[in-house]
């Protein structure tokens, strides 16, 4: 049985009950009991629609790496499409960036048991993921950097460092520091940010 064999609605009940069981056990831990049972269908269909877990899992993560990375590319837009004031506007990018939507909980859950369990994953699949998710993003942040550099409000050689930079020194480093505010890690990344990109 090939993928398109399954009606959408169930198919996107198996996408998203296996969603919720990599999020919580990880890829290894996960068993195709437990992901046929989370969706409501047998494990054969299991089989028969994917083969096996790996090829299961390999469909989850890039359904799921593509729906959010729509959505991070549209709020990049909203956040970095016009800056006025460099320092407040990148501020406000680095709180919004820094905020966990409930939204996209269950997918970075699921990142954060791939990050955990990189070495049993098939690196083509990383490499897949990496495709559609991180990589689409940062290049939109970096498209928007270098047009603002264009526009004489930066400084960028490398437009793609720029932007994961500006990601790791903002939102990346909120959960590190104990007893920093979040507000005052973001405030201190766009100040080093600045430092090396702005034109003052």
């Amino acid at each position: 049985m090939m993928e398109s064999d399954m009606r959408a609605d169930k198919q996107r009940d198996l996408l998203d009950g296996a969603l919720r069981v990599f999020a919580r056990d990880g890829f290894s831990r996960a068993s195709i009991g437990a992901l046929a049972s989370e969706a409501g269908i047998s494990t054969r269909t299991i089989y028969n629609q994917y083969g096996n877990k790996e090829s299961l899992f390999r469909a989850v993560i890039l359904d799921s790496a593509t729906a959010v990375a729509q959505r991070q590319i549209a709020r990049a837009a909203t956040l970095l499409g016009r800056i006025d004031n460099p320092r407040a506007d990148l501020v406000a990018f680095g709180e919004a960036w820094a905020t966990r939507e409930p939204e996209t909980a269950l997918h970075f859950d699921m990142v954060r048991q791939v990050n955990a369990d990189a070495e049993h994953i098939d690196p083509a699949v990383l490499a897949a993921w990496q495709e559609a998710g991180p990589r689409r993003v940062r290049d939109a942040i970096a498209g928007h950097l270098r047009r603002h550099a264009d526009e004489g409000v930066f400084v960028i050689d490398d437009e793609r460092v720029a932007a994961v930079q500006l990601v790791q020194l903002t939102a990346g480093s909120v959960d590190s520091v104990a007893g920093v505010s979040a507000a005052d890690i973001v405030r201190a990344g766009v100040d080093v940010f600045l430092a090396a990109y702005g034109t003052a």
